[in-house]
C-alpha cells in the first residue's frame, strides 16, 4: 500500500501558500505542484483563467475550467506520485474551487463540490493547511505587486467571501484542516506548518 501523503496549502491571494508549499516540499522531499497549472495542459488553462483581458468568462465556465485542470493534475501528477509512495505538496486543490467558484462567485457550493468530486476521482487531500490572513492585510500585500492577475484584481468583498468560505470549510472539517496564522513572520509560519504535518500525519 502507498505511504505517500497528499498535503495541500489553501488560502486567499497573497497569504504565502506558494512560499510555504515550496519550503515544506523541500523539507519532506516531496513532489511540489500546484493548481491551476501543474501540468502542461493545466498551464494553458491557467493562462486563460488568470488573463486580465478575459472579462466575460461565465462563473460556470470558470468552474468547469478549474475542474478540468484539476482532473488532469490528479491523473498526471498526484495519483501517479502517491501510487509509488511519494508525498505530494500542492499549492491549492479542490478546496480552492469551493472557496473561489462557490463562495466567492456565489454559485452553489454543493454543485461545485459534486463537479470536483468527479474531477479528483477519489483523490482527496490527507491534510489541508489553511494560511489565514485578514483581508485588509491581503489587500495591502496586493498593492505592493507590480502586476495583478484576474483573481488578484477582484474587489475586497470577493476576497472576504473567499476567506469566509475557507473558514467555514475548516470549521466543518476540523480533522482535515489546520488553520495557520499567515500574517506571522515567515519562519514562524514554516514552524507551525511543520508542526502540523508532524502532528497530523507523523511525517
Amino acid at each position: 500500500m502507498s505511504t505517500g501523503r497528499y498535503i495541500v496549502f489553501e488560502g486567499s491571494e497573497g497569504c504565502g501558500k506558494s512560499t510555504h508549499a515550496a519550503r515544506l516540499a523541500t523539507a519532506l522531499g516531496a513532489v511540489l505542484t500546484r493548481e491551476t497549472g501543474g501540468t502542461p495542459i493545466g498551464q494553458r488553462i491557467r493562462d486563460l483563467l488568470h488573463d486580465t483581458s478575459v472579462t466575460d468568462l461565465a462563473p460556470r465556465a470558470e468552474a468547469l475550467l478549474t475542474a478540468a485542470d484539476r482532473a488532469q493534475h490528479i491523473a498526471q501528477v498526484v495519483a501517479p506520485s502517491l501510487a509509488v509512495g511519494h508525498h505530494v505538496v500542492s499549492d491549492r486543490s479542490l478546496y480552492s474551487a469551493l472557496a473561489y467558484q462557490g463562495y466567492g462567485r456565489g454559485q452553489s457550493v454543493d454543485d461545485v463540490r459534486r463537479l470536483n468530486e468527479w474531477a479528483v476521482d477519489g483523490h482527496w487531500p490527507h491534510l489541508v493547511l489553511l494560511l489565514d490572513v485578514d483581508v485588509e492585510l491581503l489587500e495591502a500585500r496586493m498593492r505592493k505587486r507590480e502586476h495583478l492577475d484576474r483573481f488578484e484584481q477582484e474587489d475586497i468583498d470577493f476576497h472576504a467571501r473567499v476567506r469566509d468560505g475557507y473558514r467555514r470549510m475548516a470549521a466543518a472539517e476540523p480533522d482535515l484542516f489546520v488553520i495557520i496564522d499567515g500574517s506571522a513572520e515567515k519562519d514562524r509560519v514554516a514552524e507551525a506548518v511543520r508542526a502540523a504535518v508532524l502532528d497530523r500525519l507523523g511525517i
